[in-house]
C-alpha cells in the first residue's frame, strides 16, 4: 500500500510539472528513476573530427571540434567510451564507466597526446522544483597547472572572492565526478580563471548569460589546440545541457 501511494505521489508531481512546461525525462532524471544518458565533447583544439563509440560501437561519427552530442539513453551497468579519428579504425583513447540509473555521463575528448579521454559522473541531483542554473568545470588544458574558475557578476573585483570552482587539476572535474554540479541563480556573469590560488586572471571572458535551468560544464583548453605549450594560454568551451546535437561556445580573453 505504501508504494503504491508513492507511486501515486510520484505521478502527481510529474503530472504537475509537466502541466508547467517541465521535461518529464527531467523528472525522471531528478528523481533516479530514469535510464543513464551519456554524450560525447570533442574538446581537441584545431583538431580533426572524431567518431565515438559505445562498447565498440558506433554512437556518433565525423564529431568536429566543439562538438556535443545530444545526451541520450544508454543501459545501466559497465560502458565502453572510445573514440577514433573519422574514417579510421585506430582507436585513440577509451575509458569504461558504470553507468546508474538518473545519472549523465559526459566522455570527452582531451588535447593530449598521452591521457586522451575523460568521463564525468554527474549524479544530477537537481531538486524537483527548482529553476537554479548548473556549472561544473573540468581542466581540459594540459598547458595550465590547477586552476581557480570564478563566475562572477560583470567587473567583480575577484581579491576578495573564493573561487566558485576552486582547485581543478589536469583532467579533473570541480565539483569531482560523481558529486553534484553547483547551482547559480539566471543572470550575467564572467569567467575568470586564475592559476590555483592566485588572484591573478590568466583568463578573463567578455560578460555571458547563463539562463535559469541552464546546465553549464565549463572546459578550460589549450587556445592554440593541441601543440600549444606556451603556459596558461587558454579559453574556454561552455558545453550546455542538451538533447540535440550542437556546437559548445568558446570564450576567449575579453
Amino acid at each position: 500500500m505504501k508504494s503504491i501511494r508513492t507511486l501515486v505521489a510520484l505521478c502527481s508531481v510529474i503530472s504537475v510539472l509537466a502541466a508547467c512546461g517541465g521535461d518529464g525525462n527531467d523528472v525522471g532524471t531528478e528523481l533516479g528513476i530514469s535510464k543513464p544518458q551519456a554524450r560525447f565533447i570533442n574538446a581537441v583544439p584545431a583538431g580533426p573530427n572524431l567518431d565515438y563509440y559505445l562498447n565498440a560501437k558506433i554512437d556518433q561519427s565525423g564529431v568536429a571540434y566543439k562538438g556535443v552530442t545530444r545526451y541520450h539513453d544508454i543501459d545501466s551497468g559497465t560502458q565502453n567510451a572510445s573514440y577514433d579519428i573519422s574514417g579510421t579504425t585506430t582507436t585513440i583513447a577509451a575509458q569504461s564507466f558504470s553507468a546508474a540509473n538518473g545519472h549523465h555521463y559526459t566522455t570527452i575528448a582531451l588535447p593530449s597526446k598521452s591521457s586522451a579521454i575523460s568521463v564525468i559522473d554527474d549524479p544530477y541531483n537537481k531538486g524537483l522544483l527548482s529553476d537554479k542554473a548548473r556549472v561544473r568545470s573540468f581542466n581540459a588544458s594540459p598547458n595550465t597547472q590547477n586552476v581557480d574558475v570564478y563566475v562572477v557578476p560583470p567587473g567583480t573585483d575577484i581579491t576578495t572572492q573564493s573561487p566558485t570552482l576552486a582547485g581543478a587539476a589536469y583532467q579533473n572535474a570541480v565539483p569531482a565526478s560523481t558529486q553534484d554540479s553547483i547551482y547559480l541563480n539566471g543572470g550575467s556573469y564572467q569567467v575568470i580563471v586564475t592559476v590555483a590560488g592566485s588572484k591573478a586572471p590568466i583568463l578573463k571572458t567578455a560578460p555571458v548569460t547563463i539562463n535559469n535551468n541552464a546546465d553549464w560544464l565549463l572546459l578550460t583548453i589549450p587556445s592554440g589546440g593541441i601543440g600549444d605549450v606556451t603556459p596558461n594560454d587558454i579559453h574556454v568551451l561552455v558545453a550546455q545541457g542538451n538533447d540535440a546535437d550542437t556546437s559548445a561556445l568558446e570564450l576567449g580573453p575579453q
